[in-house]
């Protein structure tokens, strides 16, 4: 026989099953006498049977869930046992379910990450709260606390599971919210429903939905030209409310600025800090306008672009430019004052007042700036010009700005006159005295002369020439005698000069320059012809041939110092050439006679006597003082005889020669004293010429 309970778990010890005896319908007495046992299937004994009042009862704790999990029916076997006779009966002891179990979530916080381009209707599985309640008792259902982009679906399975999804109803922005914090509550069936709750935290996942954004539109900046290299121009601020690579903004310069302006500003791709790295000039730009973008690290990066104007203000760093429009490096001597020289066109890259330029030239110069127009100047001549005294001319042409303070540049224009034939030819002397030597050689050079001319080139290249002066003998041709070369004037002789036949010549030599027309000018030369002892004396009176002697004849009775004869003679040279003197050489008898030294004159010195011989031989020598001296003799015959007819003659020629000598030797002294006295005076001039 099988009899079946029912009774609900977690019964108290002692708690009421059944009665066998009533159930079996057996006196309860004779199930005590029978000895019944109890025997369980089970290692557990949960029930217990009094044998005197044949009820059972729970022994132990009854857990429907520990005995049967989820099975919807949970029973428990016991065997009765009974002797006398042996007897066996099953019952069956169904464990009823009751709520005591709430559903159990397996945490208490869940995190979800969840993209928050995640497309609307997605779902996203929460990890279902357990229950091991059976029934009615188990998990019926869940709840999602109030949000505004989720809701809950609950899924069923086939063998009664509940399966909470949290499904995306509206789009997530995880800028305007970031974490969004849910509450899901598991509710069974029982009466009354127990609940337990989950906390669901969802992170939303950044996606790069966002552009960086800079906090202007458009950046300004001012510098100063030739800023220093890594001066700051501007710091951007660009943010972007994505986050990690998203919101990580990198700094460049946009590929629309040029290369040029690249090489000029660099920028810190980290802290957007726009620095200056290369040389800023205002006047190559005065403004730059660099176009920037800022680009997140997402992918796809997304970007934004702004622009920074960065003006740029002049300061006075450049020098003032002079740029010769025209300009010609030579110019002639006779220029006219007002004459152009050049034409100067200034500038200067700066702007205002720095941009303004003066121009100057030294007042110690013969020229002068005259101001066309803005910017424009000439260059004159001031004053007449003179190549002689200048021949070139270094112009500085100063140009100066009017900033603070001032630059300026210095231009230097080299300026060569050229030449004019305005100089005639000057010689170094008026006039020239030249002393010659008689009997020079052939082309020995008497004088040069030298002329100079301050004149370049063509026109200082000189001529001579020889001219006849004024008031020359015109039998004398200077010509004839005197040659000149044409470049260096040396003046030559073509003969010998003889000073017995010219003591004086003079003549003009004109120079004549190349020019042209030629200018000419001219010097007197004069030429003195010195003599020279070439000349011996030469014995006028008296007259004998080569080879025989002059007789004369004296009285026995001459009283001495009777004048016996004068021996007369002339010497063609002069001065001292021409002093003659008088030595008697040789005499028969040396004591008798004696010559005077200067005057010739043979006088006897003492009374004749009958020893003294009839007849004496005379030498007369002339001699000259000359260096060497020249000499001429004579010889005279003294015959002593009684005074007679030849006698008388010979007294009588005597008498008249002795009345013609005195005009002769006057004759002599008067020329050697002119002679002398000319020679003294020019040596004195040519002395004097000479200091």
């Amino acid at each position: 026989a099988q009899i079946r309970y029912s009774i609900p778990e977690e019964l108290t010890r002692g708690a009421f099953v059944g009665n066998i005896a009533k159930d079996l319908g057996t006196d309860v007495a004779k199930l005590a006498a029978a000895n019944l046992q109890v025997l369980s299937d089970s290692d557990s004994q949960y029930f217990s049977v009094n044998v005197n009042t044949g009820v059972i009862m729970v022994s132990e704790r009854i857990d429907r869930e520990q005995l049967c999990g989820q099975n919807p029916r949970c029973f428990l076997h016991l065997k009765l046992a009974i002797e006398n006779p042996v007897e066996f009966y099953r019952i069956e002891v169904e464990i009823l379910d009751i709520n005591d179990n709430p559903p159990e979530f397996p945490s208490d916080e869940v995190s979800l990450r969840i993209y928050e381009l995640a497309s609307l209707g997605a779902r996203f599985p929460i990890q279902p709260a357990q229950d091991p309640d059976v029934g009615t008792n188990t998990l019926q259902t869940y709840h999602l606390s109030a949000n505004d982009n989720f809701n809950l679906n609950v899924k069923a399975r086939t063998d009664g599971g509940k399966f909470p999804e949290l499904v995306l109803e509206r789009a997530l922005d995880r800028e305007f919210r970031a974490f969004h914090y849910l509450v899901l509550t598991a509710e069974d069936g029982g009466s009354p429903p127990l609940s337990s709750k989950i906390r669901i935290t969802i992170q939303v996942l950044d996606a790069n939905d966002n552009h960086p954004v800079f906090d202007r539109p458009s950046y300004g900046a001012r510098l100063v030209e030739n800023s220093p290299l890594g001066t700051l121009v501007v710091k951007l601020n660009a943010t972007d409310v994505d986050e990690g690579p998203n919101g990580d903004i990198r700094y460049s310069l946009s590929s629309h600025n040029s290369a040029a302006l690249r090489q000029i500003f660099a920028i810190d791709e980290q802290t957007g800090e726009i620095r200056v790295q290369g040389n800023l000039d205002f006047e190559e730009a005065t403004v730059y306008e660099i176009e920037v973008e800022a680009k997140d690290m997402g992918s796809p990066t997304m970007e934004e672009h702004c622009s920074v104007v960065v003006e740029i203000t002049d300061v006075n760093d450049n020098a003032p430019e002079v740029i010769l429009t025209s300009f010609s490096s030579t110019l002639s001597e006779d220029a006219l004052p007002g004459t152009v020289v050049a034409v100067i066109h200034v500038r200067d890259r700066d702007s205002g007042e720095q941009g303004k330029v003066l121009c100057h030239v030294s007042p110690d110069l013969p020229f002068q700036l005259r101001k066309d127009y803005e910017h424009q100047y000439s260059l004159l001549t001031s004053t007449r010009l003179d190549r002689e005294h200048v021949a070139y001319y270094n112009v500085t042409v100063s140009a100066s700005d009017q900033g603070n303070p001032p630059l300026s540049r210095h231009t230097i224009l080299p300026i060569t006159l050229i030449d004019v034939n305005d100089n005639a030819p000057q010689f170094e002397q008026a006039s020239y005295e030249v002393l010659v030597a008689e009997n020079n050689p052939v082309g020995s050079v008497l004088v040069t002369v030298s002329a100079a001319d301050p004149d370049s080139e063509q026109n200082s290249r000189l001529s001579y020439s020889i001219l006849r002066a004024g008031g020359t003998d015109p039998g004398l041709d200077p010509t004839r005698y005197l040659s000149i070369h044409p470049t260096n004037g040396q003046v030559t002789a073509k003969f010998p000069f003889d000073y017995e036949q010219t003591t004086y010549l003079q003549f003009h030599v004109e120079v004549s320059d190349g020019g042209s027309p030629a200018l000419r000018n001219r010097t007197l030369v004069h030429v003195f012809v010195v003599d020279q002892n070439d000349n011996a004396p030469r014995v006028h009176f008296p007259r004998a041939g080569e080879d025989s002697a002059t007789q004369f004849r004296i009285s026995p009775s001459i009283i001495p110092p009777a004048l016996i004869t004068k021996v007369v003679a002339i010497d063609a040279d002069s001065g001292r050439n021409a002093w003659l003197s008088y030595h008697l050489v040789e005499a028969t008898d040396l004591g008798l006679f004696s010559v005077a030294l200067r005057s010739g004159e043979v006088r006897i010195t003492r009374a004749l006597q009958e020893t003294d011989a009839s007849a004496h031989e005379l030498l007369v020598v002339v001699r000259d003082a000359g260096e060497p001296p020249l000499s001429t003799a004579v010889t005279l015959v003294v015959l002593v005889e009684e005074k007679g007819p030849e006698a008388l003659q010979g007294s009588e020629a005597r008498a008249a020669d002795g009345g013609g000598l005195p005009t002769i030797t006057l004759y002599l002294i008067v020329s050697l004293v002119l002679i002398s006295t000319v020679s003294l005076v020019g040596l004195a001039a040519l002395g004097i010429r000479c200091l």
